[in-house]
């Protein structure tokens, strides 16, 4: 074979070898994928947590641009070389992929066709079908404390816009109600615009951040706050967080209403009466921070108004040398479970309705395995509390009725979203079954 017609083989050889090699590769990958789809989908592991993303098979060219993007890792995969969720629930809804998703292919939706989730209605700029009322955070299904603090601080750049802002001097431009993360955020933005504002908190600043178990880590990303700049907190413990809002709210003087609770909200021409436990204000705007939680998801069983039942762990400490029972299937019961497990003395159960903990992220799931396999933690799946007594619990569990001692009931069952009060003051709110 002559030089030239060799130079002339390798030239079309190597593209082609490429071809193939790329091809097996994506092969493989496509493979592990699959049966990582099976391995989840038979231990139960289906359902998203919150926010999450559906691909459109007929626009996605499997580019792989949402994979590369998501922070989690191992979230998103290439299927036949389409894109799919592959760990349902470890999706945590910030929605970086479809930011990247050059071709549009990616829909962030709430809830699935088996479980639904209602979600108010919030148009883009984040004001709801009420004129002037703007809802930012957990409320609209935003728990994700960068995605909050970035909606709070985007709902009020869109509520400076609003006509009569800074027009009538006998009220205020707006009253933020909740000075968690999307609340808090707000309020610099207020502040930082200088406009006339009112923040609300009936608790203390960082809301549910503020009731998170003592030494819990909170996952953040860098962001972007008003007045402040960027914060570059990845993962922190919660005290480490609060602490330094707390030292942000002094440096700014930030103006916040503590133990102040909102009770009505009625029209007023253009604004609004707020009515709260300390007096009444006229507000051109309203933007609602108050989370999801809002009154506690109780079990119904007999015993449940005891003392010792409690609906959030705050310091895993005081339940030392006890024996504890925690309900629920979601982060924070995991939580709540391992934290107290840890503690010297205790002897804990954690008791969950379904078959699989497929609400959790996968970091919390692991360590409840770890927990259990060393003899830590008590797990009971497929299991109901059937009644508390002053020293002891009863649950079933796959038609035996198991008893325990027990000092301490945790039930972290989730919130009822505050439903009766949205539509009260004319919100809208949805159930989404996959739906945007």
């Amino acid at each position: 074979m002559l030089a030239s017609e060799l130079y002339t083989y390798l030239a079309y050889a190597s593209p082609i070898a490429a071809m193939v090699g790329y091809g097996v590769l994506r092969s493989r990958r496509s493979k592990r994928n699959l049966q990582t789809i099976e391995k989840v989908t038979a231990e139960g592991m289906t359902e998203p947590a919150s926010l999450h993303p559906v691909f459109d098979p007929q626009i996605c060219v499997g580019c792989g641009a949402c994979v590369t993007a998501c922070p989690e890792g191992e979230v998103i995969g290439m299927v036949h070389g389409k894109a799919q969720l592959l760990h349902p629930t470890k999706c945590i809804g910030h929605g970086a992929c479809k930011r990247s998703c050059p071709f549009d292919a990616i829909t962030l939706v709430f809830g699935t066709t088996s479980r639904g989730v209602d979600i108010p209605m919030v148009n883009p700029n984040f004001e709801t079908n009420v004129p002037g009322i703007f809802i930012a955070g957990e409320l609209g299904g935003m728990g994700l404390i960068r995605n909050a603090v970035e909606q709070g601080r985007q709902a009020m750049e869109n509520i400076a816009k609003l006509s009569g802002i800074g027009k009538n001097k006998g009220r205020d431009d707006v009253i933020i109600i909740g000075a968690g993360p999307a609340g808090f955020a707000a309020s610099l933005c207020a502040h930082e615009k200088k406009l006339r504002y009112r923040t609300l908190e009936q608790d203390s600043l960082g809301g549910t951040v503020f009731k998170f178990p003592r030494g819990k880590l909170v996952m953040t990303a860098p962001v972007k706050l008003p007045i402040v700049g960027t914060v570059r907190f990845r993962e922190t413990k919660k005290e480490k967080l609060l602490a330094f809002w707390q030292e942000v709210e002094k440096r700014t003087q930030v103006k916040i209403n503590y133990r102040e609770k909102m009770e009505t909200i009625t029209r007023d021409g253009d604004g609004f009466i707020v009515k709260t436990s300390k007096g009444e204000y006229k507000t051109r705007a309203i933007l609602l921070a108050i989370g999801r939680r809002g009154t506690p998801r109780k079990l119904g069983v007999t015993g449940e108004d005891q003392p010792k039942v409690v609906y959030s762990l705050i310091d895993p400490e005081q339940y030392r040398d006890q024996h504890v029972l925690v309900v629920g299937g979601g982060d924070a019961a995991m939580e709540a479970a391992t934290s107290i497990a840890e503690e010297p003395g205790t002897s804990v159960i954690l008791s969950y309705r379904s078959e699989a903990f497929s609400r959790a992220k996968e970091k919390n799931r692991q360590k409840v395995d770890q927990m259990q396999a060393s003899g830590q933690l008590k797990v009971l799946l497929s299991s109901n509390v059937k009644e508390i007594l002053s020293d002891k619990v009863r649950i079933e569990q796959q038609g035996k009725m198991l008893e325990f001692p027990n000092e301490a009931v945790i039930i972290c069952a989730g919130g009822i979203l505050p439903t009766p009060f949205l539509k009260e003051i004319g919100i809208q709110v949805d159930t989404k079954h996959g739906t945007v």
